[in-house]
Order: structure tokens, then sequence, then C-alpha cells
């Protein structure tokens, strides 16, 4: 299979970046897309010329950093997966891909196609955790929790941080990204005993560091890789209500 690509290149945040066209061929079906840039950066090396930056890392889909726009699509046109699960038989043979990074005020370009995700750490520190003191993992069933609470609870802690939804959204929204946090660990006995101050704290540090508000376009869900709700923002709306009106 033969691709023509069309890549973001840019030098830092600073710099003003643009598109550059590079061929690539005789690729295989069942090569994945990360593979296809490692076997194009490969070539450029060879060619004596500047590698395109990307950010990756597991490969399997649990790390969130393979971060990029793919025709249009944040982790390209199949659903439910990551940029590193998408092989290359999903794009017809002879196509153009454009590939971009995440656009997003939140998230500053570092180089090419790698952006500075650290926005969703810094919300992750204002509250996406409980205090505990740690030692031995407890036994699993030490504290009994409906199913319902459990599944709920566990579909939103599969939430990746890759970033999609903030990038997706039109506002820049990084809402899901806190609702998932969030409803986590409320549908939990072990996070509802700091859930009003938990829920306080990230929305006003998500409002700080740039995101927009959520108008409800749904943009986000149709994006994520892991397919986590929108219902899950009306939770995080309902923590956020209820612990104002406890002020």
């Amino acid at each position: 299979m033969n691709f023509t690509l069309k890549i973001w290149r840019q030098k830092d945040a600073k710099s003003q970046g643009a598109f550059e066209t590079y061929k690539v061929e005789n690729i295989s079906s069942d090569t994945s897309f990360l593979e296809m840039m490692d076997i194009l950066n490969n070539d450029l090396i060879h060619k004596g010329e500047e590698p395109v930056a990307f950010d990756h890392d597991c490969r399997e889909g649990i790390c969130g950093m393979c971060s990029m726009h793919i025709n249009g699509h944040a982790h390209g046109p199949s659903q439910a997966v990551t940029t590193c699960q998408m092989y290359m038989r999903k794009f017809e043979d002879g196509s153009t891909i454009t590939i971009e990074p995440w656009r997003s005020a939140a998230f500053p370009v570092i180089r090419d196609l790698v952006v500075d995700r650290g926005a969703y750490d810094k919300i992750l520190q204002a509250g996406g955790f409980i205090s505990v003191r740690t030692n031995s993992v407890p036994d699993g069933n030490a504290i009994p929790i409906p199913k319902a609470d459990a599944d709920e609870s566990m579909d939103a802690a599969a939430c990746v941080g890759c970033g999609a939804c903030a990038a997706t959204c039109k506002n820049g929204s990084a809402m899901l990204f806190v609702a998932a946090r969030v409803s986590s660990l409320a549908k939990l006995p072990q996070g509802k005993v700091e859930g009003a101050r938990r829920a306080k704290a990230m929305v006003a540090k998500m409002d700080e560091l740039g995101f927009g508000n959520c108008t409800n376009t749904g943009a986000c869900q149709a994006e994520c890789p892991k397919q986590i709700s929108i219902a899950h923002i009306a939770r995080l709306n309902r923590e956020f209500l209820c612990a104002k009106l406890e002020d």
C-alpha cells in the first residue's frame, strides 16, 4: 500500500508551523499507524532529513500518549481505539492522510505532533485522588460495593487522559476528562468523603488552565477512544453544584 502524508511540522509553540508532504510506499496492511510513522522517519533519517516528532509509549492503547488528529478525527477514523491501535488497512491504498497535533490552547505544541498535556496532570494534582494511608493491599471484598456502582466507576476510570476530548471540543473543554476522574471516585465509598472538595478544586483548576466550558455538543464522547459517556459530565455538575450549596 502507498500513501501520501500531509504532516504538520512545527519547531515549537512560538514558531509558525506548516504542512509538509511525504510519500510512503510498500506499506503492509497489517502495519500499525505508528509503525508506518517509524518507517517514514527511518526513510527521512537515511535521506539526512529531520524525522517527524510524535508521542508514543505503550502502543497498547492504555497510556494516551499517541495524540494525533488524523483526517480530522482524534486518533483517526476508527472508533474506540487510540492511534497506536489503528492499522493501515483502515485507509484506502493511494489515499492522502492528513496528520496534525492536538489543537487546543491548553496543549501547546512542543515539536511537530508532540504537545504538552501537562495541564491534565495539574488538574489531577488538584483533586484526582483520595487521602488515605497506604500499606499492604486490602482484600477486594473488604468494603461491599454494589456491582452497578463498581461497573460505572470502572467505566469512568478507563479514561487514559489522552486529551482527545479537549482537542475535539469546539470550546476546548476538558469536562469529560474531569468528569471521568470525579465520577470514578464519586461512585465509590472511598471517594465520597472528599467529593465536595474534589469537584470544586478540579473544576477551578480546569478553568485556571484555560480550558473552555461544556455546551453539550457531544463531540468528546464521539471521539473518546474509551467511549466514556457524557453522562459523567452530568454527575460532575451535580457534585459541583452540591458542593457550592454546602459553602
